[in-house]
């Protein structure tokens, strides 16, 4: 076992001194083995997108596991909490108007207890809040989706403002975890905690991105096709995979830091 981290810590030292395109490179090449890998081994697809909502809901439990026994709401980002909370928002009330089913149920469920951990944070546990590390302006974040979804949304047949209102929560959803990057990166040193919850959600967005890339390689394209015309198919596409990039950097030094036998994880500069 010692045997087995001591490789995989030396391999990841040796990806950690490599130049970017390179790294860059490496993660295309290990994102393409594990769609391939997932693709073997899942036969139905549709499984991964509730296997994202289970591994998000996960890493909130992770939250509330942390706020009620530490009593300490450091390192969190109340911006990336309530940009959370406003996309699930959206999807519930555009999925209760355009597609009931179990993703609506789920969402239900994960929207609730962010709302929790909302509340921890702003009522109970305010004094621990970090305000200064939590500094990236909300509408750098806010008013380009915005924009956005009135540019590029579906082309269904469901009102103009349904269809807007479901582009806008794709759109913030890929970029709703950067506040908490921004804290992580201001405050140097992640407890493991918020590393075990972030890390989740890393492994949430990247199944979700999978679930996507393989019903639109399962049905040959056709999924894009059913989702309208024009840029808003690849738009979802595109949505997808920058999220899971976006997180992909801390995800390398989560595991970096795990197989080092470090609890804390030390974040080098320009990571976000």
């Amino acid at each position: 076992m010692k045997g087995t981290k001591r490789s995989i810590y030396a391999v990841t030292t040796w990806v950690h001194r490599q130049p970017p395109k390179l790294k860059g490179f490496l993660a295309l090449v290990i994102g393409i083995t594990a769609l391939l890998f997932i693709r073997m081994v899942v036969h139905d697809h549709d499984n991964l997108f509730v296997a994202a909502e289970a591994v998000h809901a996960l890493g909130i439990t992770v939250l509330i596991f942390k706020l009620s026994k530490d009593k300490t709401c450091s390192g969190l980002s109340l911006k990336s909490q309530e940009l959370t909370a406003s996309f699930l928002a959206v999807r519930l009330y555009c999925s209760f108007v355009m597609e009931y089913d179990i993703h609506t149920i789920l969402d239900l469920a994960t929207l609730g207890t962010t709302l929790w951990v909302i509340y921890m944070i702003r009522i109970k546990l305010i004094a621990s809040y970090m305000d200064d590390k939590d500094n990236l302006a909300i509408y750098y974040v806010v008013v380009p989706c915005a924009a956005l979804s009135l540019l590029i949304h579906p082309t269904t047949r469901h009102q103009i403002v349904n269809r807007i209102l479901w582009a806008f929560c794709v759109y913030l959803e890929a970029v709703s975890v950067l506040p908490q990057l921004r804290v992580m990166q201001n405050a140097k040193i992640v407890e493991p905690f918020t590393a075990h919850y972030v890390f989740a959600l890393g492994v949430a967005r990247f199944l979700s991105c999978a679930h996507w890339v393989l019903q639109v390689i399962d049905t040959r394209g056709r999924l894009l096709t059913a989702l309208g015309y024009g840029l808003w198919p690849s738009m979802v596409l595109l949505s997808e995979i920058v999220q899971t990039f976006i997180l992909a950097d801390f995800c390398y030094y989560y595991v970096k830091s795990i197989v080092g036998g470090q609890l804390v994880l030390r974040l080098p500069s320009g990571v976000v």
